[in-house]
């Protein structure tokens, strides 16, 4: 599949670029081109991997010049580039939307440009009824790509959404495991707020799917267990032996109780893959009159696909998922 291809990823040193190097390490590729902007991480990866097929492009997607000059040449794109702390981009939306929109935009472009293959951009579920800024932004993300998609001849363009990943950038769930070793009080937001629970090696598997499974304009969301931040926290206690007090501080700048996959306009539409949704693009241009539909037609579902009313793990199941994780593993010293 990728033999004699050169594969793009933006944001590659981030949490996904690593997990995916680490499954592509011993596959036949002719080159993987790592374009981010942070040097130091650049150069601590180039050093751990020590591997002549990984190339290591300085640049910021913000900026149409290195875009364009990376992506020549490139026969797949995974766009993992992005600005995702929720709190930080409630302060700063213009860089949200500088890095999320108009970055995304100028990977797509150069893209084009340049007859890339494939390309698959990185969504997140806060971009399912969006109420912050970084939801927002990673919206209109999806908006783009799907616009690009209807005038790209010569390169398929999919988008993939997934929730919480356990332990990557952002996640609570090293901000626990601190708390824990300092034997400081655990600070839960809202004890009854949920999340969707997922590995980074279950957002590479999405991605890979939608990479072949993927026609223009698809979107490709992955089926999740969720759980309480309550629950999280009780399972990690169990895990560390810790019998920290808890304190509620009350949601974060642009945090909601409870996050959307899939919502109910896009249930209607999709099409159930077991482990995953496809929702197809709606190609139709704007002269709705040429679209005569007879009957009463259902436009959206009677509830989305949520963390809420996902299938919620026991603090058992919750341990078990935290125990595949290679963080969790270095923590408890079983690595």
């Amino acid at each position: 599949m990728f033999k004699d291809k050169i594969l793009l990823i933006t944001g590659g040193t981030g949490s996904f670029g690593s997990t995916i190097l680490k499954k592509f390490q011993n596959i036949d590729i002719k080159e993987i081109r790592i374009f981010s902007r942070d040097e130091k991480k650049q150069h601590d990866l180039r050093v751990k991997l020590n591997n002549p097929k990984v190339k290591f492009f300085i640049g910021d997607v913000r900026d149409k010049e290195s875009v364009d000059n990376v992506v020549r040449g490139v026969d797949y794109i995974f766009h993992a580039s992005a600005l995702k702390q929720v709190p930080g981009c409630e302060f700063f939306p213009l860089e949200a939307t500088k890095t999320n929109v108009i970055g995304t935009s100028n990977v797509l472009l150069a893209a084009i440009k340049h007859q890339v293959k494939k390309v698959i951009c990185l969504s997140t579920d806060k971009a399912a009824y969006p109420i912050n800024a970084m939801g927002i932004s990673k919206a209109l993300m999806e908006k783009i790509a799907i616009a690009n998609s209807r005038n790209s001849n010569k390169t398929i363009i999919c988008v993939t959404r997934y929730g919480n990943v356990m332990a990557s950038r952002g996640s609570v769930i090293p901000h626990f495991v601190e708390q824990i070793k300092k034997n400081n009080p655990l600070t839960l937001t809202d004890p009854n707020m949920t999340r969707f629970l997922m590995s980074l090696d279950e957002a590479v598997d999405l991605v890979l799917f939608a990479f072949k499974n993927g026609k223009a304009g698809d979107l490709f969301i992955q089926k999740s267990p969720g759980s309480t931040i309550q629950d999280l926290a009780l399972a990690l206690q169990e895990l560390f032996n810790s019998k920290n007090k808890m304190t509620i501080i009350g949601k974060r700048h642009g945090e909601k109780m409870y996050e959307t996959l899939a919502t109910k306009e896009e249930i209607v539409t999709a099409e159930d893959l077991k482990d995953y949704f496809r929702i197809p693009a709606d190609n139709r241009d704007l002269n709705y009159d040429k679209y005569f539909v007879k009957g009463n037609q259902k436009n959206q579902s009677e509830e989305d696909y949520n963390s809420s009313n996902t299938n919620q793990l026991s603090i058992k199941q919750i341990k078990e998922k935290l125990l595949t994780l290679d963080y969790i593993k270095n923590e408890l010293n079983l690595l």
